[in-house]
């Protein structure tokens, strides 16, 4: 789904680097390893994958600028410009960046005869796309305009009725292609949802630690000063000893954590110390709603 941008404006070049690295690598995994392989593993690039094998004039980038500009239109007509935003620009661009993949580097066939593994990489390189795309609020357009008209007009579950068109999709290209290849894209559209989910997990994923110390003004220190984070503090009391001790929960990146860790090691071994992953953190310093 698209999402306003997180970026405040003065950070708008990086956004812009960011959204483009994203589309850009989408780009190289359709046209590097979908296209060759016909791994057309539902949405956009799927159904212009199979377009481009019934009617050899027409290459992928091309196809895959038809079906956006369709999409688009009809984003527009039902969504107005102010909700499609920064969709319009992803729809075209990676577009056009599968288009100049192809003038440039042409596959007329795969890189290995590893089918297996050009499909891993079929998964791997769009997944890592689409996470930088959407771990920057974007969108890479295509089905996920699709998306906003039906969450907009119908109470139909988008995700399910998503995954009906990708299998469609899938069992088009099997028809086409072969079984093998079928059940290729077949596993790679499951796999495609597991390993996007993951990588925007990772991108995002802090650890929330909780620090119960006999040494908290040094510890404070420790935070504010050598970390430069801060942390909430409150007192409580240990159900066995009855003794109130003062409590630190801050929220730190994993090499920040490394360091708390590290320094605890050394100032105060017998501090109690938690550490949960978490894989979204909303606030001052972090992202922001």
């Amino acid at each position: 789904m698209f999402h306003k941008p997180k970026f405040a404006t003065k950070d708008f070049a990086v956004y812009a680097l960011l959204l483009n690295l994203g589309l850009l690598f989408t780009a190289v995994g359709i046209h590097l390893f979908k296209t060759p392989n016909h791994f057309a593993m539902g949405g956009t690039s799927g159904v212009s994958i199979i377009l481009a094998s019934l009617w050899p004039e027409l290459n992928v980038g091309g196809a895959l600028f038809i079906i956006n500009a369709a999409l688009v239109v009809l984003g527009l007509v039902f969504l107005g410009a102010k909700t499609m935003g920064v969709t319009i620009y992803s729809s075209f661009a990676l577009s056009a960046f599968v288009a100049v993949l192809e003038k440039v580097y042409p596959m007329p066939r795969p890189f290995t005869d590893d089918t297996l593994l050009e499909l891993c990489f079929a998964v791997a390189l769009p997944a890592i796309g689409s996470a930088i795309v959407f771990n920057v609020g974007a969108s890479t357009g295509g089905t996920d305009i699709v998306a906003m008209i039906l969450a907009k007009y119908t109470g139909l579950e988008v995700g399910r009725a998503l995954l009906v068109s990708d299998i469609a999709i899938v069992v088009w290209a099997g028809g086409l292609y072969g079984m093998a290849t079928g059940l290729y894209c077949l596993l790679g559209t499951f796999a495609k949802a597991f390993v996007v989910d993951s990588m925007i997990e990772s991108f995002n994923q802090r650890k929330v630690i909780t620090v119960i110390t006999s040494r908290p003004e040094e510890l404070k220190r420790f935070i504010l000063e050598k970390l430069n984070r801060s942390a909430t503090v409150y007192t409580a009391k240990g159900a066995y000893t009855g003794k109130e001790e003062q409590v630190y929960t801050t929220v730190l990146t994993r090499r920040q954590a490394v360091a708390l860790r590290n320094h605890l090691r050394r100032a105060d071994p017998k501090a109690f110390l938690t550490i949960v992953n978490s894989s979204e953190i909303v606030g001052k310093g972090f992202r922001s709603l």
